[in-house]
């Protein structure tokens, strides 16, 4: 896991590529290297931040360069071992044990052909001296980054848009479209870049750049067609053995020549993957994470620390608790640094302080359960929207009544919230909708007319067109099981726009490389081999890996209640973050720019306090955006004027 950057035809290519590394420091602290070549009537640099976790020898050392081609890699490549006896066999002679040699030797083999193999988490740059080509990849889901710009002829690529912005001295400048997507999803989609300029590559793809200036981009790897296969195996009768696939690919993400431990929110996805990495790593270390008591009784958080420790006793790890009490006014602004991008979601501080005690404690790997929900359909929203549509079938006018009722209950008094009236209200919400936009709403910020009341109204066709970005994805695919084709656009937007993109900032942050064995292609496969019915059964979401879960864990774990990998959001911004709260809707950058109204966050944060709606989640996204905004537009000579 490291940093990488570069530059291809692009003007003082070394100086910009040595700024684009430096930038990337903390991706990689265990080394750094540059390569210069000729290409064209210009030149390439290639530059590498090292964390080494296999092969810690010079021999592992980037960029590497062997026999006319020359390779930044950032990743870890499950099935190396197997590819590497494969090219062995073929002849090849390797000078390490780094996958970083797998990778370049493959290429060198089989050239793109050799991407659909690749079994793990990566993005690099390669280039050939030969043809005086340089191809960008992105692995097949989105669990590593790579952003790039174009400029003529020239581009620059980077592990993180800071880089780039940098590097760029301030002239990326800031696309108001891509934060109205932000406010509505409280992340930026993958699609989509904060930055006017610059562009993320999308997963399972390649950018060729030719010499001549001709740009070539190629798709290796397509999740639609995946759950196309998987919907086929279904209906044959083709049922995976899912308990040994995710057995097999636990075991393939623990290959490390350091240290690796495990979150463990005492939850089902984590706990099973913690009790399967001790079967093969007695005694490995897991990290915890609970809040002040005040807080979590503020919230009405579940106890997960209890089940935690009960995992823990029973497979013999060494649980590390730490409890969360940080100084979120300090917090605020350096995970808004990090996270590069707008990131309404508090959960990117607990994997940063997580990350961070783990690095201090000598952990440089650790393994998250990150995306089973998304994959085998275990988030509250997921059942919620199978449920509105039983609710649909309830007569009219005893919906009517029950909404009306509903709507009055308060969400939260002055000593404690309620969750259950959250929750009520945030069904009945999309209840009533069609299925694309109850699934949209059932996870978004707002509704299209709050979201319109929200911003200038210069930007109202962004708006649409943000909304219409969400249902060609959300149809794009011609599965008729509304669950899978809810984990099909959860595994295309949620996943790698939210989830894998705080995961891998916050962890970077802290010098640490987080794996996540659910968001791997054999599993994936696998789930959406799985029909939606057997995802969620009666009232169980994810109901398929608690079976197979229940073959190592005991039921009690299983079966418990779906806990929380977040923060005690209403209790921070009823106590900690309410001055600021306050200076942000009053006379922040984002009001005085004109991007957002005042008179809507001030409703906002009145119908808050009174307890009348549930709005922490939006207002500590506001926060994290004015945060974001403040960096992106100060000294950089931008205009700070909203455009459509």
């Amino acid at each position: 896991m490291c940093g990488i950057a570069g530059t291809y035809r692009w003007p003082d290519g070394k100086a910009v590529t040595d700024r684009l590394t430096d930038v990337l420091a903390h991706r990689g602290p265990d080394g750094a290297g540059r390569y210069g070549h000729a290409a064209g009537d210009g030149e390439v640099q290639l530059g590498h931040r090292r964390l080494a976790i296999i092969d810690l020898s010079g021999t592992g050392a980037q960029p590497m360069v062997s026999d006319g081609l020359a390779l930044t890699y950032n990743g870890e490549l499950y099935n190396a071992p197997e590819l590497r006896a494969e090219l062995e066999s073929g002849g090849v002679r390797f000078r390490g044990t780094s996958d970083t040699e797998v990778v370049l030797e493959a290429w060198r083999r089989w050239g793109t052909d050799c991407l659909p193999r690749l079994r793990g988490m990566f993005a690099f740059g390669i280039f050939d001296e030969r043809t005086g080509e340089l191809v960008l990849v992105r692995d097949q889901l989105g669990i590593k980054p790579l952003f790039l710009v174009r400029r003529g002829g020239g581009l620059m690529f980077a592990s993180e848009l800071k880089a780039l912005a940098a590097a760029t001295g301030g002239s990326l400048e800031v696309d108001h479209a891509a934060l109205v997507a932000s406010l509505l999803y409280y992340w930026v989609p993958d699609s989509r870049c904060a930055l006017r300029g610059a562009e993320k590559l999308p997963p399972g793809s390649w950018l060729r750049c030719r010499p001549d200036g001709r740009v070539e981009r190629g798709r290796y790897w397509n999740l639609k067609d995946v759950a196309a296969e998987g919907r086929d195996r279904a209906l044959s009768g083709e049922l995976p053995d899912l308990a040994a696939v995710v057995e097999e690919s636990t075991r393939r993400h623990l290959l490390s020549d350091v240290p690796v431990a495990t979150f463990l929110s005492g939850g089902l996805d984590s706990s099973y993957l913690t009790a399967l990495a001790a079967r093969d790593r007695p005694g490995i270390s897991a990290y915890t994470i609970g809040f002040r008591a005040e807080d979590a009784k503020f919230e009405a958080m579940p106890d997960d620390l209890r089940y935690a420790r009960q995992v823990a006793a029973q497979f013999g790890v060494d649980l590390h608790e730490i409890e969360i009490a940080p100084n979120v006014l300090d917090l605020l602004p350096r995970m808004t640094y990090h996270l590069d991008e707008p990131i309404g979601d508090p959960a990117a501080i607990n994997t940063f302080l997580i990350c961070q005690a783990a690095r201090e404690a000598g952990v440089k790997v650790m393994l998250s359960g990150m995306g089973a929900d998304e994959l085998f359909a275990g988030y509250r929203k997921h059942l919620a929207n199978v449920l509105a549509l039983r609710y649909q079938r309830v007569p009219r006018p005893l919906r009517r009544g029950l909404s009306a009722a509903v709507d009055r209950l308060p969400v939260a008094s002055a000593r404690r919230g309620y969750r259950s009236v959250r929750f009520a209200k945030r069904f009945l919400s999309f209840a009533d909708l069609p299925q694309e936009t109850a699934f949209r709403r059932s996870y978004t910020m707002y509704d299209q007319d709050e979201l319109l009341a929200l911003i200038n109204p210069d930007l109202a066709a962004t708006v649409d067109d943000v909304l219409t970005e969400h249902a060609d994805v959300y149809e794009d695919n011609d599965l008729d099981d509304f669950v899978n084709r809810m984990c099909l656009g959860d595994s295309r937007m949620f996943l790698p726009g939210l989830n894998l993109a705080y995961t891998d900032r916050s962890s970077m942050a802290a010098s640490t490389e987080v794996r996540v064995p659910y968001v791997d292609v054999e599993v994936v496969r696998a789930a959406f081999a799985v029909p939606g019915n057997r995802k969620i059964v009666g009232r169980q979401g994810k109901a398929v890996l608690k079976e197979a879960a229940t073959s190592v864990l005991p039921k009690e774990i299983v079966y418990r209640p779906k806990g929380l990998f977040s923060a005690p959001l209403r209790a921070w911004m009823s106590r900690d973050l309410a001055p600021l709260v306050r200076e942000v809707v009053n006379d922040g950058v984002l009001v005085r720019s004109g991007f957002l109204r005042r008179d809507a966050l001030a409703r906002m944060v009145a119908e808050d306090a009174a307890g009348q709606r549930d709005f922490s989640k939006h207002l500590w996204h506001v926060l994290t955006l004015e945060y974001w905004y403040r960096e992106a537009t100060s000294g950089s000579g931008q205009s700070t004027r909203p455009a459509a």
